[in-house]
């Protein structure tokens, strides 16, 4: 073999196992890319991060539930993870890594973002805001952690929680998820409430201002933050295929009195990622009606599992009274915005395995990208709701299409005559996005 071959197939063997040395790097979630808007970027504090677990007694057991026979009751338990402010001993330094399963759970993954495991949760500047993050059926508790982290960073308290019989390695039957989604959203609300208070003995003790929570949910989790909000069930959605047993949705439809009767006003305003159940008729205008909690909807204006046209979009204009926006990517499926990057692990998968990859991915849009986007609109969204900072109103207060905007800034960054590009937005990257916003209807309250 001649010097050349021989370093050509040196130079051949590095490569191989450098790709393989990258393959086994962890997943970055903390990425903000140079072409990201300005909110996306990390906040001024230290991260923490530490997993609870919690327990809600005597909840309706649907899965151990038969038609017609008494509803069969049960604990259901739940880990959450917590990001939060955080002050740092001397030596500590910012990261950490998380490790858990793709979607297809014979495939460990690893994380890495910024925050430390168990790091003191700050004193000052708090209390703070909640956000709680819901996840998609299937999903868990790390899919929206970029997110977590970036509010974190910017105080606020952010809980995500494995939903049980809804994670990778715990799906069960969809009618689990169909009832238990409000539920669990709701649980742990009152459970963070729990902790926060004077004397619980947990380190939230006096933190979270529970009565400032924002809710975040992607797929089945936006399906259940419209209904913990106020979006009662249809009374077609009683009894459709696949549905819990004992017409047990009827709890939370939008006839049932009770129902109606609900208002928790700790929820100041929602996120709303790609919302399943409109186009399966899980809602109608009544049930809508009774929405009154500020809304962001985010969607792919493709998206084949929760719809657009009669699903995201449907409720954005059946949410008649309430303020609500609509963020769009335009081409991007049900993806959009929510999971975070794909995981290293999962790129060489194959036949249905690549399940594991395309849980994370979208044909279109880079994931990086749509994760800064959704990190810039959360920050400015619950900045304004949840701390009354008025003047994040100027981030949504833009041209409809990205794409129509103009950019006119001269060489100092100043913005000349006939600049309309969306606020915070380099040249060029609001691209392909759309954002409209409607009024609740004359009258609501």
């Amino acid at each position: 073999m001649s010097i050349l071959l021989r370093l050509c197939a040196a130079s051949a063997v590095t490569l191989v196992f450098a790709a393989a040395g990258a393959l086994a790097q962890p997943t970055r979630i903390d990425v903000v890319t140079p072409i990201a808007p300005e909110l996306a970027a990390y906040g001024p504090s230290a991260i923490g991060v530490r997993t609870l677990t919690a327990v809600d007694r005597d909840r309706p057991d649907v899965l151990r539930t038969k038609e017609g026979e008494p509803t069969a009751r049960y604990d259901r338990r739940f880990v959450l993870e917590v990001w939060y402010p955080a002050t740092l001993a001397p030596g500590e330094t910012p990261g950490g890594t998380y490790h858990t399963v793709a979607r297809d759970p014979t495939i460990a993954v690893t994380l890495q973002g910024q925050a430390v495991r168990d790091a003191t949760l700050a004193t000052a500047g708090g209390p703070f805001p909640l956000v709680i993050l819901s996840h998609g059926y299937p999903g868990n508790r790390y899919l929206m952690s970029h997110l977590g982290e970036n509010l974190a960073s910017k105080g606020f308290i952010v809980v995500s929680i494995d939903h049980a019989d809804s994670t990778y390695e715990d799906q069960q039957a969809f009618a689990s998820t169909l009832y238990n989604r409000p539920f669990d959203q709701l649980f742990v609300l009152d459970e963070m409430t729990r902790l926060a208070a004077p004397g619980s003995g947990s380190f939230l003790s006096g933190r979270p201002d529970t009565s400032r929570t924002g809710l975040v949910g992607y797929s089945m989790g936006g399906y259940g933050v419209i209904n913990a909000i106020g979006g009662g069930y249809s009374a077609a959605s009683l009894t459709m295929r696949g549905a819990p047993p004992n017409r047990l949705l009827g709890e939370r439809a939008a006839a049932n009195p009770a129902y109606r009767a609900l208002n928790d006003t700790r929820v100041k305003a929602v996120i709303a990622i790609g919302p399943w159940g409109m186009q399966a008729g899980i809602w109608d205008a009544e049930g809508l009606g009774g929405i009154r909690t500020p809304v962001l909807f985010v969607a792919g204006s493709v998206d084949d599992v929760s719809g657009y046209a009669k699903g995201t979009r449907a409720l954005f204009e059946g949410v008649v009274n309430a303020d609500r926006y609509l963020l769009t990517f335009v081409n991007a499926n049900h993806n959009a915005a929510a999971p975070h990057p794909a995981p290293t692990e999962t790129l060489g998968a194959t036949g249905p395995a690549v399940v594991a990859y395309t849980q994370h991915a979208d044909a279109v849009w880079d994931t990086v990208r749509m994760n800064n986007i959704l990190q810039h609109f959360a920050t400015a969204y619950f900045d304004r709701h949840l701390k009354g900072d008025d003047a994040k109103q100027a981030y949504f207060d833009v041209v409809a299409s990205g794409t129509d905007a103009v950019y006119a800034v001269d060489r100092e960054g100043r913005e000349l005559p006939g600049h309309t590009y969306w606020k915070g937005f380099k040249r060029g990257t609001a691209v392909a996005l759309t954002l409209e916003h409607a009024t609740p209807a004359p009258g609501a309250r």
